[in-house]
Parts: structure tokens; C-alpha cells; sequence
């Protein structure tokens, strides 16, 4: 049977691989036979040429009817990218996801190096661990970053590591360059982080401890996950410096002018997506 191309964000055709729609689903949390009635529905709508992004919508609108925190969890790549234009938010998400490994965060640093100071998004310490991360956000689907940003951020380290171990206490701490991003990375991009000992974490890289894994673990979700939320509710949020799901509370939903039963449904979706107590 020949393969149906799908059209990618980027433009790129390629076969429609079920795998990879499956794997996206499992995300969500659905059980097997939801997931297998999802992926059914999709391909039983699939034509040539048809983009990820409709395939998406269909999947989503399957999820929905059957539950809301299953819809929630499986739009994360979207919900993040609508936490911009600004990488403001995002920043603030990644400083939340390393406070829940144990880290002490500080977000958005000067920090000064040995011969420039540099606007750092993340510092992070735990025992003797001492990380800068660059976060790197994308508005808009099909983007990669590729090894000029690893190589630009290690560059930068390089200069800040200088500083670090000529401070106090600091000679014997492991310092760390760490490259975090909603986007997919290059396999330059991949190859050299490994090689120069950069740890870098993207949208579906590395196994085990990709940023959607990270945060599923973490039950981190942003706000902009919530679907009894419309998309200017969601801004008015984010705009309050309301990222976090876990964030959220009734007043702040009330100032939306949200009535009360609506407000109850949203923290109920909250607490499932969270699961929240």
C-alpha cells in the first residue's frame, strides 16, 4: 500500500508514520483503546498532502470528547508555543520544571564573566552542581535549533565558568551549560552538545528526559493547556504572570469575570491535569 505524505509545519513531505501519533497520544495519559479509536478516527481521514497541523486538530477534537485532561495533556507542544510571542514565560516554566528536580533557581541573570557580563535565563545550584541554561523558545511550529545556538551558548559558558571557579567555594562545583528548548534539535546540534559535554533537552531529545517529559513528571502544565479557557482568557492569564496551571486559583479566574460554575470547571480541569488534590 502506498504511503499517504503528510505535510509538516516546515513544508517537508513525509509518509504519515502512526507510530509517531501513537506516541504523541500516549502522552496524554489515554488508555490503549482510546488511543487505538483515536488513531483510527485520523486515519480513517487522512489524504495526501494533509498537514500535521490538521492531523493534530482531529486528534485533539477525539481527546476532548472524551476528556478534557486527555485533550489538555496531548496539546502541550501548542500550549507552549501560545505562552508567547515573549520567551519570557517559558523562561519562567523551565526555572519551575528544575525546582521540582531540587534545584534553587533564579531566572533572567547578569551574571558577569571573566571578561563580559551576560543576560543569563536560568541559574541553577544543587550540592555541588551549578548550571546556566540558555532557554530557547520558538512561536512558531516546524523550527529546529541547529548547532550555531550550542555553539553560541557554550561559548558563553565558557566565559561565565571562568568567573564561577574563581569564586568562593566554587573551585570544587561541577558547572554545567545546559541548552533547553520547545523545539526540536539538529543533529549537529545533538552531536556537538554531546561532545563538549553540553546538556541539551528539546522537544523530543533526549529519551527519557525530553522538556514534555520533564514536565508531565513535574505536573507542570502551563495555563494555555486549559480548554474551558478561550485563547484571551488564557493571554490575560499569562499577561498576569499566571503561567502555571498549579498557579491558578478562583479569584484570579473570577477576575476574568468568569461565573461560578465555570470556575469550578476549570480548577477541576486543573487538578486532573495536574493531578492536584
Amino acid at each position: 500500500m502506498t504511503p499517504v505524505l503528510i505535510t509538516k509545519a516546515s513544508g517537508e513531505k513525509q509518509p504519515f508514520d502512526e507510530s509517531k501519533l501513537r506516541r504523541s497520544l500516549l502522552r496524554s495519559g489515554a488508555p490503549a483503546d482510546v488511543i487505538d479509536s483515536a488513531v483510527s478516527q485520523v486515519v480513517a481521514r487522512l489524504r495526501p498532502e494533509m498537514t500535521t497541523r490538521e492531523i493534530y486538530r482531529l486528534a485533539f477534537g477525539f481527546l476532548k470528547k472524551r476528556g478534557k485532561p486527555l485533550a489538555a495533556r496531548y496539546s502541550l507542544k501548542q500550549a507552549i508555543i501560545e505562552l508567547g510571542p515573549s520567551g519570557h514565560p517559558f523562561e519562567k516554566l523551565v526555572g519551575e520544571v528544575l525546582k521540582a528536580q531540587g534545584y534553587s533557581v533564579k531566572v533572567a541573570q547578569t551574571v558577569r564573566g571573566k571578561c563580559v557580563s551576560h543576560e543569563v535565563d536560568v541559574v541553577a545550584e544543587k550540592g555541588d552542581r551549578h548550571i546556566m541554561a540558555e532557554c530557547k523558545f520558538h512561536h512558531e511550529r516546524g523550527l529546529k535549533v541547529d548547532v550555531k545556538v550550542a555553539l553560541y551558548i557554550r561559548a558563553r559558558f565558557e566565559d561565565v565558568e571562568k568567573a564561577w571557579r574563581s569564586g568562593a567555594g566554587h573551585a570544587r562545583k561541577f558547572h554545567e551549560a545546559w541548552l533547553i528548548t520547545n523545539a526540536k534539535l539538529t543533529t549537529d546540534a545533538i552531536r556537538y552538545s554531546e561532545c563538549v559535554g553540553l546538556k541539551a533537552v528539546g522537544w523530543d531529545y533526549p529519551a527519557g528526559g525530553s522538556l514534555p517529559e520533564l514536565i508531565e513528571r513535574a505536573g507542570l502544565h502551563p495555563v494555555t493547556a486549559l480548554t474551558g479557557l478561550s485563547r484571551l482568557q488564557k493571554r490575560q492569564l499569562v499577561d498576569k504572570g499566571i503561567i502555571l496551571c498549579t498557579e491558578l486559583t478562583g479569584s484570579a479566574l473570577g477576575d476574568l469575570g468568569l461565573p461560578g460554575d465555570k470556575v469550578e470547571g476549570v480548577l477541576k480541569e486543573r487538578g486532573e491535569i495536574c493531578r492536584l488534590s
